[in-house]
């Protein structure tokens, strides 16, 4: 048995792209991207994110080119950003300012500023609205105008779209000496879109691949170290979702200062401060039990991978690498998704050479115990 190469090249390789255009345009219809950026936000947003690109449009285009999937769309984000110039880096964003319109805690019932439900599907029925596949533009319309009447007629809803800060629910458990604490590490984080990654990884570059990891798959390990691959089990302290300013000191100036910098503007993003019991060991010797915190924060409005990227958080930087959810390496390089899928991807393209020796190798194993056992009769 052969394998013959498949011929064509080049005029293949186009046929082949001619065809996957045909299935977007062969319908003879074709979504506009405003339309993607109103009806699929959500996807949007984990394509800029993992895309480490704050663009809507440039997304929602990449969304449409790539046929809805969110592995090229990304490929997509990151091919263009690498050909972008970094004019200047911004201000260090403090969290504390962020304007919330979401924010709740797990731990406790009753929080300084009060618990805000705000946008969420976390107390829906997951049944499917089939009503939806006749929606008009005129549906659209009414249900969205009969929706702002209902909520303005809400104290609640009123008081969290008022919110522009709020306490955050750990200070109280920081001011009764219950959550361990760290030294201030003010090192200049690593950029790891310039940088290859390295083990042991800094805490910045263990933030930010988690951040701009594939969500499922940060999901997906965050929930194996929930289960017994791992040693975090949180409980979600406070989750709060809102916009943060993005500013830029002021060009040319010597001494800059807040109070002098540019506003750029405003972007979505999910806090996330999650508790795990610890035992650590005090001065004297003496065990007792802390809390210690896991931190996630990722752009838009994705609160499970927000969550699990706070266990991965506390997971990495545990000694014990025994359990692959606390090893970096196993980790960080396998929640990339562009990485991920270009390495699986590759596997489809010829390996004619390498799989002929594996073959020939083989077929001796099989003839070579064969004469062994002639030998020896």
């Amino acid at each position: 048995m052969g394998y013959v190469a498949v011929s064509g090249g080049e005029q293949a390789i186009a046929a082949s792209l001619d065809l996957t255009e045909l299935k977007r345009v062969g319908a003879g219809r074709s979504i506009e991207v405003e339309t993607i950026l109103a009806a699929l936000p959500e996807l949007v947003e984990q394509v800029e994110s993992e895309g480490s690109l704050w663009a809507p449009e440039v997304a929602a285009t990449a969304v449409k080119q790539a046929l809805g999937s969110v592995e090229e769309a990304v490929f997509l984000m990151r091919a263009y950003r690498s050909t972008l110039e970094r004019l200047y880096t911004s201000r260090v964003i403090d969290t504390d300012t962020m304007r919330v319109d979401r924010r709740i805690s797990a731990a406790f019932k009753d929080i300084a500023g009060g618990q805000i439900l705000g946008a969420t599907r976390d107390y829906s029925h997951r049944l499917i609205e089939f009503e939806l596949a006749d929606e008009t533009p005129a549906d659209v319309r009414e249900r969205a105008a009969e929706l702002e009447r209902a909520l303005a007629a809400e104290p609640q809803a009123e008081a969290a779209a008022a919110q522009t800060r709020v306490p955050r629910v750990l200070t109280y458990l920081r001011e009764i000496d219950m959550v361990r604490s760290y030294p201030l590490d003010d090192t200049e984080p690593v950029d790891i879109t310039k940088t290859p990654l390295a083990f042991p990884a800094p805490r910045s570059v263990i933030l930010q691949a988690l951040s701009r990891g594939l969500t499922q798959a940060v999901i997906a390990i965050g929930y194996a170290a929930i289960r017994g691959f791992g040693l975090s089990h949180p409980t979600v302290g406070e989750l709060r979702h809102g916009t943060v300013a993005v500013t830029i000191d002021a060009p040319g100036s010597d001494a800059p200062t807040e109070d002098d910098a540019y506003y750029l503007g405003a972007i979505p993003v999910t806090e996330v401060e999650s508790l795990i019991v610890s035992d650590e060991v005090d001065d004297r010797g003496n065990h007792r039990s802390a809390l210690d915190v896991g931190y996630g924060l990722v752009v838009g409005d994705d609160e499970s991978k927000a969550i699990a990227m706070s266990v991965l958080d506390h997971s990495l930087r545990a000694d014990d690498v025994r359990y692959p959810t606390q090893d970096q390496e196993f980790v960080l390089y396998h929640i990339d998704g562009v990485e991920a899928t270009g390495f699986i991807s590759h596997l489809k393209l010829p390996h004619y050479v390498t799989f002929q020796s594996k073959l020939d190798a083989a077929l001796r194993s099989i003839a070579e115990p064969e004469k062994g056992g002639e030998a020896d009769a």
